[in-house]
């Protein structure tokens, strides 16, 4: 993958949790966007690749949290109230119906 796919991958989920933060049912969420399926394979690809970056933005905050006595509840709440428009998403949108069939090219978001 070149810089400029890897800018472009970035600037389409930066384009689809704008709209999100906008109005995360939107059905409109995923269109228009410059090559999304050559990038991500599709609509799926860029939920794969959201649901990446959630996980690994929860799990940073785990590591520390936990340190401090949190629970993992009281983080996953945290993380909510910081990534509004992510969570929303991954909430609307069925993730778990594509998680078991990554495709190598979403899960790099």
């Amino acid at each position: 993958m070149s810089w400029a796919d890897l800018h472009a991958r970035t600037d389409i989920l930066h384009a689809v949790l704008d709209r999100a933060a906008r109005n995360p049912a939107d059905p409109k969420l995923f269109d228009d966007l410059p090559e999304l399926d050559r990038l991500y394979g599709g609509v799926d690809g860029v939920l794969l690749a959201l649901r990446y970056r959630w996980e690994n933005h929860l799990n940073v905050k785990l590591d520390h949290a936990l340190a401090q006595g949190k629970s993992m509840i009281e983080v996953h709440q945290e993380l909510a109230a910081e990534q509004p428009a992510l969570r929303a998403i991954l909430d609307i949108h069925d993730t778990d119906r594509i998680y078991s069939r990554p495709r190598p090219r979403a899960m790099a978001g």
